[in-house]
Order: structure tokens, then C-alpha cells, then sequence
């Protein structure tokens, strides 16, 4: 009878995986759209929480009222954060392309100056490796203009494909609408019928929810919004400075910011050094004090601001969880891998609860 009920129970398992497997599956093409809609429903719903707050749900007229306001949160959240990111977007690409190709030029037009460096560099080379590998100037400007043509084809293909996939990127912002209209309808409803299925106990599925959702929020205020508003300086600075590419310099502050110790001082340092050996010594100096002044130190207080103790997490963790992110999951790993990380310690942290573990 034991051995009857053990088969029984084996088949439903697997039945049960193959199910699972065919479900992950059905929903995986569209696992963009869910992710970021759910973490954009993380963000806003306490907002929209308080709005509808004040609407009485009962009746006609507030169901109305709720379905509008689903509609109005759903339909802006789009409107003002992915659409705006869009454009960024496409003036990126178009500064990057004329980067290359002003450096392309640059190496072109101006031998004599270009060798002189590329010299120097091979010497170095040389001297570090005591003559164990010896590349020439020659092969050192060869090997550069061929990557940045390559680069720059790279990128116009790239442009290309996306101009194709008009279509789809217009067809995910409508399924992002979509989704979000019903998280912000029935989001407790869904989170409920999602989490009942999960075997834990209840009240550690309802501990780990609020954490998890807690700990998110936090990190993308703690983090992502103080390396976006660092990026916003820095385009900023940039633009008065009239620093060629300021988009693309801008975006690699956003990304250096997530680096310790050195973070966004990685972008701006270099160009202030350069302006300065180039001759604008006065404008470099400025450049430099008001680089480090309006863009690094403000994560010296914002991130505390936004953060107020609420979560210890060092930020080479975050670092390596967006870049390995990054890696295994392409564009959605700069959320999914600090998600990953964060679920993880907090189940980590709910196991050493439940045992009365304590850390030393």
C-alpha cells in the first residue's frame, strides 16, 4: 500500500514538472515584458495605493473609478519612464556612432601625431614584458582602425535591426500596458493565487514577499536612482563643457557609478586630464573640481538619504550581480541579477531566523 501510494505520488510529481516546464515555457517570450512591468508595479503601487485609497470600491461608480485609475497609472508609467528612454536611447546610439568615427578620422588624418603615441605604447609594451611580446606602432594603429571599423559596421547593423523591430518594441510597450492595467486591478489577487501555490508556510511566504519587496525598492533608490541622478549630472557638466559624446560619457557614469572606490571619478578624471595635457589647463581644472564635486560626492549623501539603514548590502555585490547578470541574461540581468541576489539573502536571512542562527 506504501509502495502503491509512493508510485502515486512519484507520477504526480513528475506530471507536475512536465506541466511546470510547459508553462515556463508558454510564458517565456513574454518574460521581458513581465519582468519589468512587475518591477515597475513594485515601484508605483504604493502611489497608486494612496490614490485609490480615497475611492470607495463598492458599486458601480467605484469600480469605474478603479478601472480608470488602472488604466491612468498603467498608461503613464509607460508614457513617462520607457518612452523618454527610448529617444535616450536612440541620441546614444547616434553619439556613440559619430565617437567612432571622429576617432576612425583621427587616426586617418593625423599620422604623425597618431604614431608618436602608438610608439611610446609599444615601448611600454616592450618594457613591461621585457621583450617577450613586441608589437609595432604599425600593427598597434592597424588593429585599432580595424575595430572601430568593425564597430561602427556593427552598430549601423544594430541601428538597422532596430529600425526593423519597430513593430515588436511597439507591441511590448502594448503588453506592458496591458499587464500592468491587471497588476494594478488584481496585483494582490494574482500575488495571492501565484503564492498559494508555493509549499512554505504561510507566514514566511508573507515575510518573504514584504522583505523582498522591501529590499527592492530600496535597491533601486539606494542605487540605480543615485547612478541615474550621478548620470544626469554628469550629462549635464558635460554639455557645458561641451564635452563631444556627452550621452555616451553620461551612460558610462551611469554604469562606473555601481564600481567601488573608484566609481564615476572612472569617466570624468580622464577627461579632465586629457583637456589639461591637450592645454586647456585653466578649463580642465574647473572641469575636474566641478566633476568631483556635482557628480561623485553625491552619492556620498544621497545614497544614505534614500537608503536610511534599510538595507546593507555592499555595493561590489550589486556590481558583480549586474555584471554576471548582465552576462547570463543580457539586458534584463541589470535587474534580474541584483533580484536574484536580494531573493536569495533574504531566504538566506528568513532560514538562519527560522533556526535561530546567528552570525557572528
Amino acid at each position: 500500500m506504501n509502495w502503491s501510494k509512493a508510485v502515486q505520488n512519484s507520477v504526480f510529481i513528475a506530471i507536475l514538472i512536465i506541466l511546470l516546464v510547459i508553462v515556463g515555457r508558454l510564458f517565456a517570450p513574454f518574460f521581458t515584458v513581465l519582468l519589468w512591468s512587475t518591477l515597475l508595479y513594485i515601484l508605483l503601487s504604493p502611489l497608486h495605493q494612496r490614490v485609490i485609497k480615497r475611492i470607495k470600491t463598492s458599486g458601480i461608480k467605484g469600480m469605474i473609478l478603479k478601472n480608470i485609475w488602472a488604466g491612468v497609472f498603467s498608461l503613464g508609467t509607460v508614457i513617462l519612464i520607457l518612452i523618454p528612454l527610448f529617444f535616450v536611447a536612440a541620441q546614444f546610439f547616434r553619439q556613440i556612432t559619430e565617437l567612432i568615427r571622429l576617432a576612425r578620422d583621427t587616426f586617418n588624418h593625423n599620422p604623425e601625431i597618431i604614431r608618436d603615441i602608438l610608439e611610446k605604447i609599444s615601448e611600454f609594451i616592450r618594457d613591461v614584458t621585457s621583450d617577450q611580446l613586441i608589437i609595432s606602432a604599425d600593427e598597434i594603429q592597424r588593429r585599432i582602425v580595424a575595430y572601430l571599423s568593425s564597430s561602427l559596421q556593427n552598430l549601423i547593423q544594430m541601428s538597422s535591426s532596430i529600425a526593423r523591430n519597430v513593430g515588436s518594441f511597439l507591441l511590448g510597450l502594448i503588453l506592458m500596458i496591458f499587464s500592468l492595467f491587471f497588476f494594478y486591478m488584481d496585483g494582490a489577487y494574482l500575488s495571492r493565487l501565484v503564492l498559494h501555490a508555493v509549499p512554505i508556510r504561510q507566514e514566511h511566504i508573507t515575510a518573504l514577499v514584504g522583505k523582498f519587496k522591501d529590499i527592492t525598492r530600496n535597491l533601486f533608490f539606494g542605487y540605480i536612482m543615485v547612478a541615474l541622478v550621478q548620470a544626469i549630472m554628469a550629462y549635464i557638466v558635460f554639455i557645458i563643457f561641451r564635452v563631444k559624446g556627452a550621452l555616451v560619457f553620461a551612460g558610462l557614469t551611469l554604469i562606473c557609478a555601481f564600481i567601488p572606490m573608484f566609481g564615476a571619478g572612472l569617466v570624468w578624471l580622464p577627461i579632465g586630464v586629457i583637456r589639461i595635457l591637450n592645454g586647456e589647463i585653466f578649463k580642465g581644472i574647473v572641469f575636474l573640481i566641478i566633476s568631483g564635486f556635482f557628480i561623485s560626492t553625491l552619492d556620498n549623501f544621497l545614497r544614505p538619504m534614500f537608503l536610511q539603514d534599510r538595507i546593507q548590502l555592499h555595493p561590489l555585490i550589486i556590481f558583480f550581480a549586474i555584471m554576471g547578470g548582465v552576462i547570463v541574461f543580457g539586458f534584463n540581468g541589470i535587474i534580474v541579477g541584483p533580484m536574484v541576489v536580494i531573493f536569495f539573502l533574504t531566504v538566506l536571512d528568513l532560514f538562519l531566523t527560522e533556526h535561530m542562527i546567528k552570525p557572528d
